[in-house]
């Protein structure tokens, strides 16, 4: 196009956004300024049908002449160019225009951990399912994603996967080559044994939803076995208008397949729009009846990279970990993000974050197997050789997702009269809350199927113990802002400039500051090699690292608590030559903001001034593990009650909400507010790190149906409960119980150690190891001795006061944070594992042409070591195998690399970091 006719029309362009009746997305908007002439548009007309004669004829009076319509939803899909884009800009009939953007797919027994698995054992669930366990029998859910391989027993054509339907979605391929040009409705492709040729994604969606577990004997048997699937195939490459196909063919198809949920296990980035063509056909689909489950995307663990589809009525899943706690990749949302707007007369209010977590991490479901089966994780290796062939392991919020879908077809087949919106809100109600995470960040917490089950089956108590529903009546008070900056970045930049940066300032006592940031590469479609780094007023520096899977993932982020005042630098850098220049990256505009968190001050505390536990219980109340009382006291000096220790444990160590089948009550001195509390800490298996629930209770009843919820606590029932909710039973089972306690390396018996009764000794043992609570020292001396003697005593029968407790719980919660605890029968074994993964600094760097790079696991793990070249090529596999817990290293000899920056990644469990190091010849 000549650059001045561009120009005009560019200016056109602009003007007439002000005077559009149609909106028009921001990315459209981009590629028109970008010169491009022929671009994939979204249409949405005005209305609820799908598009009429009538408005079909306005895309071809401006010589429309690619495209093709919907079925169900009021769209179209076609290829215009900036000047037909700025006619129908213009007309009243059209409500939006947005570009057809990418998207991403959002990559032993997860059933156990979620309570499916007690849901299938419980006989009186059962019998109230009319002698069929729960299964989602009849509950139609369809599979958006790349497609279904049903040649697999777990999902067979037929019997399984009702449907298997593929979609096109291309614009350029609804041409009839006619003079006038016609927009064609869309055509699906059904009927299709196997529509996951390319990825496997699709099919491992699938199994985890309504997966028979037949090829395993019923050990990956999905969560909602007795659903129907169908499948709706887009392939390995997502679009917006691939996504709108799958919503147009659940909604076209409603009634002949009884579909009842759609999940989607994909999404892209950037802010809520209500308007955008998939919050509309999700909107469509909610007042269709349809659940609508969206991935919350992997773009974690900084704030504001929640999925931008996670509207008021559908539900947004994060990827929990096996162990209870949130998975590093799962993203998050934005702790104080919220807006209300207006559809259909109705007001709705968005909040930025997900839903409810589930399983995303290490999740075995079915692999595809037609044509060629798709190659799995690392961690295959601990599965049986003989279900290697037809299942595979893989991590990300796309797993998590289809488990809540499969746990909704449970819901609907119990009552299928339940609305979306209703489902949503049990799920919350049921959840078990997760220590150390905000609702931003994991939503209600982690789902209990369990409990949503009885909540459905009439057992409507559950709710008061979730965190975010409940009222405190102590509370931290946090001031949050955000100062926003741009960088325009320029990749040949010495480091000893000040480009690339800038500065901000830090007041005194704040408690931490984040760095969001978005690096989107060239056209927003590849991320650069870009870390983030964070410089203090007295030059020590925090770096992000840089992710190997830079062009997949584009959020850079950064923490720091507790930072000292003054002026910071928040600074981007690219991979180094040894010239101190850049190498690699792409001139762009990085645009992000630095977010300050400080504490104002409590509310509720009115009474811990000077006392030696102040600083304690204003952390324990901050991370919502103890609460004071309505009168604005907390009362240190007061003796802990037994129902107080075990509402504080629901409230900060991930207690899973239990009540008895048909509302029936196990102890007869409690009161109905003390009930959901009482049957939840003494029911076994509760806690949630006890993935199987395996345990026995968190607290121990008085007697069958005595629970005592005034008594006090004394010091060893404390220790036993906190060992309890770690999941920890089977590792204090192994202790020989001969109590002692770590002073100086030395190891110093207890000298009260038979005040403690036997049952709990082992117990004690444990938390005494771990440092989950404290014994007292004294030192002894007679007139003639040399040294004195050291004596320890754990005052086993002492009462537990309320300040005391919280000094101890927020040790505990610490621990609880860590994946997994070791598990030994000795002290010395348990002390030298690590508590937390850890990849270290290679040592020499640089180095020529050896070096050593050194890391740890708290838990036995399949670990791989990989190096990469700045192109983020691999170059090297130093490690791919399983190590037990402990602390290792490994060499690396370059002898055969030229000089320069490489990367070295660990990933293990859910744990993966990268890490640069300079090889100097």
């Amino acid at each position: 196009m000549h650059p001045i006719k561009r120009s005009l029309i560019l200016i056109a362009f602009s003007v007439s956004i002000i005077f559009a009746q149609a909106k028009i997305d921001s990315y459209l908007q981009d590629k028109i300024n970008s010169g491009e002439t022929s671009l994939e548009v979204v249409v949405t007309f005005k209305g609820d049908e799908p598009p009429s004669e009538l408005q079909l004829n306005i895309l071809r009076e401006v010589g429309i002449l690619l495209g093709y319509s919907f079925q169900s939803l009021p769209m179209a899909g076609i290829i215009a160019t900036p000047e037909q884009i700025l006619d129908l800009a213009s007309n009243p009939e059209i409500h939006s225009l947005y570009f057809n953007r990418p998207l991403e797919y959002h990559n032993n027994n997860s059933r156990g951990i979620t309570g499916v698995e007690q849901i299938r054992e419980n006989l009186q669930m059962t019998s109230a399912n009319n002698g069929f366990p729960v299964s989602g029998k009849g509950i139609g859910v369809l599979v958006h994603d790349s497609g279904i391989d049903a040649t697999h027993d777990d999902l067979l054509y037929g019997q399984k996967v009702i449907q298997n339907a593929l979609g096109s979605t291309n614009p350029a391929a609804y041409n009839d080559l006619s003079p006038t040009g016609n927009i064609l409705p869309i055509v699906y492709v059904e009927n299709i044994p196997s529509t996951d040729n390319n990825s496997g994604h699709g099919t491992h969606v699938a199994g985890t939803i309504g997966g028979t577990g037949v090829k395993s004997g019923g050990k990956y048997e999905g969560v909602a076995p007795g659903a129907d699937i169908i499948g709706y195939g887009s392939g390995a490459v997502l679009l917006v208008l691939d996504a709108l196909g799958g919503f147009d063919y659940a909604l076209t198809h409603q009634l002949q397949y009884g579909i009842r949920i759609i999940n989607n296990s994909w999404g892209s980035s950037g802010s809520f729009d209500p308007d955008h063509p998939i919050n509309i056909a999700s909107y469509k689909a909610y007042k269709r009846g349809m659940v609508v489950v969206f991935s919350a995307g992997n773009s974690g663990p900084i704030e504001g990279t929640n999925t931008p589809y996670s509207a008021p009525w559908v539900i947004t899943v994060a990827a929990g970990n096996p162990f209870g706690g949130l998975a590093d990749f799962s993203s998050r949302g934005i702790n104080d993000e919220s807006f209300t707007f207006t559809k259909d007369g109705q007001t709705w209010t968005y909040e930025n974050r997900p839903t409810i977590t589930a399983p995303g991490d290490d999740v075995v479901s079915t692999r595809a197997i037609s044509p060629v089966p798709v190659l799995g994780a690392p961690a295959d290796s601990e599965l049986d050789p003989a279900h290697i062939p037809f299942y595979t392991t893989m991590s990300g919020t796309s797993m998590s997702s289809p488990h809540i879908s499969g746990i909704c077809a449970l819901l609907l087949e119990i009552n299928p009269s339940l609305k979306p919106m209703e489902i949503k809100e049990i799920l919350k109600k049921t959840a078990t809350n997760m220590p150390g995470y905000e609702t931003w960040e994991v939503g209600a917490g982690y789902v209990n199927a369990y409990a949503a089950v009885d909540y459905v089956f009439g057992n409507s108590g559950y709710g008061s113990t979730v965190n975010h529903l409940r009222n405190y009546n102590s509370s931290a008070d946090l001031e949050i802002w955000r100062d926003p900056f741009v960088i325009d970045f320029n990749p040949i930049i010495l480091l000893s400039s000040t480009g690339n940066s800038d500065t901000f300032e830090v007041e005194e006592n704040t408690s931490i500051i984040e760095v969001v940031s978005y690096v989107s590469g060239i056209a927003g479609e590849e991320g650069n090699p870009i870390e983030v780094v964070l410089i203090a007023p007295d030059g020590t520096e925090y770096n992000s690292g840089i992710y190997v899977a830079f062009s997949l993932y584009h959020d850079r982020g950064l923490v720091v608590a507790n930072p000292m005042p003054g002026t910071w630098t928040v600074k981007y850098s690219s991979l180094l030559n040894l010239d101190d220049v850049t190498l690699i990256g792409f001139p762009e505009t990085i645009e992000g903001y630095i977010k300050h968190v400080k504490v104002l001050g409590y509310t509720g505390l009115n009474d811990i001034t000077n006392h030696a536990a102040e600083t304690s219980i204003k952390l324990a109340v901050s991370e919502r593990l103890v609460d004071g009382y309505s009168n604005g006291k907390f009362r240190p000096e007061k003796d802990l009650t037994r129902y107080e220790l075990a509402d504080y444990l629901i409230m900060g160590q991930a207690v899973r909400q239990y009540l008895p089948f048909n509302n029936a009550t196990t102890y007869n001195d409690i009161n109905s507010d003390q009930k959901l509390v009482v049957e939840s800490i003494t029911k076994p298996g509760t806690a949630l790190k006890d993935r199987f629930w395996s345990q026995e209770p968190i607290i121990l009843p008085k007697s069958s149906n005595t629970f005592s919820p005034n008594d006090k606590v004394r010091r060893y029932e404390l220790a036993y409960s906190l060992v309890q909710a770690l999941g920890l039973q089977e590792a204090a089972s192994q202790l020989d119980g001969n109590i002692t306690v770590r002073y100086s390396g030395e190891d110093i018996p207890v000298d009260d150690a038979n005040e403690i009764p036997s049952e709990f000794k082992r117990h004690v043992q444990l938390a005494l190891m771990l440092n989950l609570i404290n014994a007292y020292f004294s030192i002894e001396q007679g007139p003639f001795d040399l040294t004195p003697t050291l004596h320890a005593e754990f005052k086993p029968n002492n009462y537990v006061k309320r300040g005391e407790f919280a000094t101890i719980i927020t040790r505990t919660h610490d621990v609880w944070n860590q994946t997994q605890l070791p598990k030994s029968s000795n002290s010395t074994t348990i002390e030298n594992i690590p508590l937390t993964y850890e990849l270290k600094q290679n040592y020499p760097n640089p180095f020529n042409p050896t070096t050593t790079i050194n890391y740890q696991l708290p838990e036995a793990s399949i670990v791989t070591l990989n190096v990469y070249n700045i192109l983020g090529e691999e170059i090297a596999t130093l490690l791919n195998e399983k190590k037990e817990a402990g602390s290792y290293s490994a060499d690396f000899d370059a002898s055969n690399l030229s000089s320069g920056v490489y990367i070295y990644q660990i990933k293990a469990g859910s744990f993966v970091k990268s890490m640069k190091m300079s090889l100097v010849k």
